[in-house]
């Protein structure tokens, strides 16, 4: 079983950056990832200074190759469980191998439970988008239709009204609007449409619509969605962790404080996994932090087995092992 100082769970910008701080702090480490991020559809990563527009792909081929260009290990495989041991944790890739490690960083993302509205998933990173930030600009001055859910579809309109002005609210299953709200949309030109939502309607290449339950098509360029976000990792439920619900009823997602650090000594979380809001470059930013937060906790460790190994020497006994 090899040994670590740090494993981390998901290679995407979260967990290569958290790993990327470690190995540059010349800790043996290792990242642990399935290969299938959740912004593979798009066509490229926004709002990431000097790397605007970069398709994910390259981003991540890029992090790890400046991973592992400082020591740190890659390897392919997902986590499918782990435990604690006397001297950290192990965990259970699905190759049956398993490794071990004295502090664990989670970073596996979430995954979005999309409306079940047929056609939707087909274009799902396409022309079908859900954060205004990533796409806005991409999807500027074209006719989008927001598709309703939840509580908040009228933000999400109102949002994407700043970057065109030809947005439709269709109210699918979201909440009955208030009557502020109808008046804010109308003051700002967003057209309301009443009932369910039965499929994305596509034309060639592109979505021409959405049609509704009684027929009716109503012709859109772009669907903007609000899917419901969930971040699962077993090996987080493994050590006794669970995703608590959003305050604003968007998903559920893991609790941690601000470094990453979880209610379990020894286990740090970063990106879309705790923060289900968190862009890509926010995702990486919180992984440096956690990174650097796990290399000082094991300075401290190193220094306290230090300290008792010299007071053992001392006495006369034999000095412990120093990791």
């Amino acid at each position: 079983m090899e040994q670590f100082d740090v494993i981390v769970i998901g290679g995407g910008a979260a967990g290569l950056s958290g790993a990327l701080t470690l190995a540059r702090a010349r800790r043996a480490v290792a990242v642990v990832d399935a290969g299938e991020p959740r912004n593979a559809p798009a066509e490229g990563v926004h709002n990431f200074l000097t790397r605007d527009g970069m398709t994910p792909a390259a981003l991540v081929a890029e992090g790890r190759a400046e991973v592992t260009r400082y020591g740190g290990t890659l390897v392919a495989g997902a986590a499918r469980g782990a435990r604690r041991t006397d001297c950290g944790f192990e965990v259970d890739l699905d190759s049956g191998h398993r490794l071990a490690a004295r502090r664990l960083l989670v970073a596996s993302g979430l995954v979005d439970e999309l409306p079940d509205v047929a056609g939707l998933r087909e274009r799902w990173g396409h022309d079908v988008v859900h954060c205004p930030y990533c796409h806005g600009w991409e999807v500027r001055d074209r006719a989008i239709g927001v598709l309703g859910s939840g509580t908040m579809s009228a933000d999400k309109a109102l949002l994407f009204r700043q970057w065109s002005a030809d947005v439709v609210l269709f109210t699918h299953t979201a909440a009955p609007l208030t009557g502020e709200q109808a008046e804010r949309l109308a003051a700002r030109g967003v057209r309301v449409v009443e009932g369910e939502v039965a499929a994305v309607e596509v034309s060639g290449d592109r979505i021409a619509g959405l049609r509704l339950a009684d027929g009716t098509v109503v012709a859109r360029d772009i669907v903007a969605i609000s899917p419901r976000m969930v971040a699962s990792s077993p090996v987080l439920d493994d050590l006794g962790l669970k995703p608590v619900e959003h305050p604003m009823g968007v998903g559920a997602a893991y609790a941690a404080g601000p470094a990453g650090q979880t209610d379990l000594p020894g286990v740090w979380v970063a990106g879309n996994v705790t923060d289900l809001m968190a862009q890509v470059v926010g995702a990486a930013a919180q992984g440096t932090v956690a990174g650097a937060a796990i290399n000082m906790d094991l300075v401290a460790e190193d220094a306290d087995r230090a300290v008792a190994a010299g007071r053992a020497s001392q006495d006369g006994n034999p000095p412990a092992t120093i990791a």
